[in-house]
């Protein structure tokens, strides 16, 4: 992998770098980025599309009166549709998890960054604030002129226009971030006289400021100094990962010519060296430099350069995703694929596969009902009328799902055990209910010391849900 600092192109010196030897840093200077348009430029506007639309709109969807996706922290309840999550289904979060690490190691031993190129924030919201930009102040040549344009009153109005939208835009992300912990029902009253509760208005802003400062004014720093991800990839990557290169063989030795001119007749290759695709890039390399650490795998050189072939009437392809072993041995498309079914990639594919229907196994056979039971530490066991002795236990019961039931609960494990009340208890929707019941015994039903019984909680009106819960009962002697 070549070190753009080691190796710096004369393009990226022509955007601004810094090149006198006596500075440690170099320089830098705001990149416009050209616009393009194409097969992969497509696919990264759908996935755009496909993020925000999944982003802004699920908290406004409605599911059983109330809101379908909220991270109700008040609450401590998590609701995803039907689903409700309680502090004790962390579980769940931590294979979640590990599914996306897992799945970030397979695609990215597979195709290299689709993650950075495609969907992440990031990328996404780099992509949205640059067509902003370039619907108010026009394409890159217009932008770069109006850089180096004094400050006047249009210069003034179309930076206000764009920093305005651009604020208008990180409110809004900052405002539907916190809509998914808070209901949006209650931000929306809120939003009509700014009343705001300490930790929503410190999230909101938080959250926008930190979209405008990354994808309006850092972009590709943060991809090129900031994210970790551009770091360790090297590490995931093989001879066989699918990643953007040139091929320097069709390629060299670049130059121009004229229109339909054959490269072979003038004793070049197919690069014209328009620069185009340092042009696209959003961060500013030059992949025709070899892959670096900051390309983040978006395909726009590709759509770029493939145009300029297309003018030219040359085969298109000479940037393209291939593979390192492909472009030294020639390979096809063919090869490439037969190349993807590799041991590591087999390797993370099977774990990924394996954790996912675990998880959904766990999620289809997660029990509705839930009982933890704790003993009454102010009365662990006494003697009560009769000859009994009784112990007093409190049983938190977890209904889970939305609607209201009736429960029975049973105790076993000792001679004549039972419980002084009818055990009956009525659970609201979705809520935890403390149950306190006493459990007796006589006196001469076990031998004095530490016994184990059973209590069984059943639903009313479905006898299939059942839990049954372990715990201990205390003879005095």
């Amino acid at each position: 992998m070549a070190d753009p600092a080691n190796k710096p192109s004369p393009d990226k010196a022509a955007q601004g770098s810094d090149s006198n030897p006596d500075t440690l840093y170099a320089s830098r200077k705001k990149l416009q980025v050209r616009s393009t348009s194409g097969v992969f430029t497509n696919w990264r506007w759908a996935m755009v599309w496909l993020t925000q639309i999944l982003y802004y709109g699920l908290p406004w969807l409605t599911w059983n009166d109330r809101q379908a996706v909220l991270f109700h922290l008040t609450e401590r309840k998590f609701y995803i549709f039907g689903w409700v999550f309680w502090p004790q289904d962390v579980f769940y979060l931590a294979i979640l998890l590990i599914i996306s690490a897992y799945a970030l190691f397979f695609f990215t031993a597979i195709a290299g960054r689709l993650w950075c190129g495609y969907t992440c924030p990031q990328t996404v919201y780099t992509e949205i604030f640059m067509w902003i930009e370039e619907k108010i102040e026009g394409d890159h040549n217009k932008r770069r002129k109006l850089d180096a344009a004094p400050m006047d009153a249009r210069k003034f109005m179309l930076r206000g226009a764009k920093f305005g939208a651009w604020a208008i835009f990180s409110l809004w992300t900052g405002f539907t971030l916190v809509a998914y912990f808070s209901p949006v029902e209650e931000l929306l009253q809120a939003l009509t006289t700014f009343g705001f509760g300490p930790w929503e208005t410190f999230w909101i802003l938080f959250y926008a400021g930190f979209t405008y400062v990354f994808a309006g004014l850092l972009r590709e720093q943060v991809c090129k100094y900031m994210c970790p991800y551009a770091r360790f990839q090297g590490v995931m990557f093989d001879p066989d990962t699918l990643v953007v290169t040139y091929d320097e063989f069709r390629g060299e030795p670049r130059g121009t010519r004229k229109k339909g001119v054959d490269p072979k007749t003038v004793g070049k290759g197919d690069c014209i060296d328009c620069g185009i695709c340092v042009q696209v890039c959003p961060t500013g390399i030059d992949i025709r430099q070899g892959l670096q650490y900051e390309c983040i795998g978006c395909g726009a050189c590709i759509d770029a350069c493939d145009q300029v072939m297309d003018k030219m009437s040359y085969p298109r392809g000479l940037i393209r995703y291939s593979t390192e072993n492909a472009l030294k041995k020639r390979w096809g498309m063919k090869e490439i694929l037969v190349h993807v079914a590799r041991p590591r990639t087999l390797i993370y594919g099977g774990l990924l596969v394996a954790i996912c229907i675990a998880m959904v196994v766990g999620l289809a056979t997660r029990t509705d009902l839930r009982v933890d039971i704790l003993r009454d530490r102010a009365t662990l066991a006494r003697e009560v009328e009769g000859g009994l002795i009784e112990n007093v236990y409190r049983l938190q019961v977890i209904n889970m799902i939305e609607e209201a039931r009736n429960v029975t609960i049973s105790v076993s494990g000792l001679d004549g055990i039972h419980l002084d009340s009818d055990g009956l208890a009525a659970l609201p929707a979705a809520t935890t209910e403390s149950v306190t019941v006493q459990v007796r015994v006589p006196y001469d039903a076990a031998e004095p010391g530490v016994h184990q019984i059973v209590f069984e909680v059943v639903v009313d009106d479905d006898p299939s849900v059942v839990v049954r819960e372990g715990t201990t009962f205390i003879i005095p002697r």
